[in-house]
């Protein structure tokens, strides 16, 4: 049978299966063949590998395709301490995702993509481009950015907020089918999902659309956050609230820009409304006080809509089960169930087939 390889890899440790002990459960397979299987360096026969298939619980069809490795190539912003499982995890989740929705463009169509890369180099900045897609948006200079998901999609960005562990903050990139799609972890504050939201939005308009190779002396990160600050509280519309900013004034400024009193806190800084001295005091009075990790004032946040209502127009208009979805789309049942668990919203997206 047709078998690529490297999907067993994948399979196995989304599993969560070692080499060792998958080996361990699979009569006549050896640690050693399986290692040089998976590196395309031998064969086995095709007894051990529907077994494997069995075992792993995975459809056949799985085998013979290729899911590629997107995150490689993505604007992935994760901390060093994360474990290995918790990291494949992501990945494998990330991967699967970015499969999903070029699975469902087969039958419907995702909204045309409105936004274009500015590049730096050809003479702008992270504030600048921001100002540019804060006009697109039609956003004011006094204006919060209020429904983040629902702008950035009608926009023709894809948005996923994954259950992730709290080391993953977010990632950009575009699918294999030339999808733009933002990944956020849907277990942060909505101030934080914010920021996260708008520094994947500048990584998309900067660095993953362009067309242009990017220098590697540029901090691509530094770039995005620059982009993200401007995005979500612009200089025209916020330099006067923070000039002599005060403790006692964040809390207001929070409720009226949506974003975190750290990131207002730094704001100020960067504009030169506050002395280094004063940044430093603010900090050290938001961790002395616990609001470096729980910052009081809860924030509003919309939600994204796109992908579950990919899955709504697949289940209900072309009434597909779920296991007739994992059949279509070569994945497991629980993968689909896994995924598509989520809020079901309303957007326009039409059947095209």
């Amino acid at each position: 049978m047709e078998f690529n390889y490297k999907q067993l890899t994948f399979a196995r440790e989304y599993r969560k299966y070692s080499q060792t002990e998958l080996a361990s459960r699979i009569p006549g397979l050896s640690q050693s063949n399986l290692s040089k299987f998976e590196k395309g360096l031998d064969t086995l026969s095709n007894d051990l590998i529907e077994k494997i298939i069995d075992f792993l619980d995975f459809p056949k069809e799985f085998f013979q395709q290729h899911i590629p490795s997107m995150v490689e190539n993505a604007e992935y912003r994760r901390r060093a301490t994360i474990t290995k499982g918790d990291r494949l995890d992501i990945e494998y989740s990330i991967r699967f995702i970015s499969h999903l929705i070029d699975q469902m463009s087969n039958a419907i169509e995702w909204p045309d993509l409105k936004l274009k890369a500015i590049d730096i180099e050809d003479g702008f900045s992270p504030v600048s481009i921001a100002k540019l897609i804060r006009k697109q948006f039609k956003l004011k200079n006094g204006e919060p950015v209020k429904n983040i998901f629902s702008i950035i999609e009608q926009s023709g960005i894809i948005i996923y907020e994954l259950d992730a562990n709290e080391k993953f903050d977010g990632v950009s990139f575009q699918t294999e089918n030339g999808f733009p799609l933002i990944i956020v972890n849907s277990n942060f504050s909505n101030d934080r999902k914010r920021f996260t939201l708008a520094h994947e939005l500048g990584h998309l308009v900067m660095h993953v659309l362009t067309e242009n190779p990017i220098s590697e002396y540029r901090n691509k990160e530094k770039e995005a956050d620059q982009f993200a600050s401007e995005f979500l509280m612009p200089e025209d519309g916020i330099r006067n609230s923070l000039l002599n900013l005060k403790l006692s004034y964040l809390a207001d400024l929070k409720s009226y820009w949506l974003t975190s009193m750290g990131a207002i806190i730094r704001k100020a800084k960067d504009l030169h409304c506050i002395s280094a001295d004063k940044y430093k005091y603010l900090n050290i009075e938001l961790s002395r006080r616990g609001w470096k990790k729980n910052e009081p004032v809860h924030v509003f946040i919309d939600s994204p809509k796109l992908f579950s209502v990919g899955y709504k127009l697949h289940k209900n208009d072309l009434e597909y089960s779920d296991e007739e979805l994992s059949k279509a789309f070569r994945v497991p049942t629980d993968v689909v169930k896994r995924y598509y668990n989520l809020p079901r919203g309303e957007s326009k997206l039409r059947v095209v087939i």
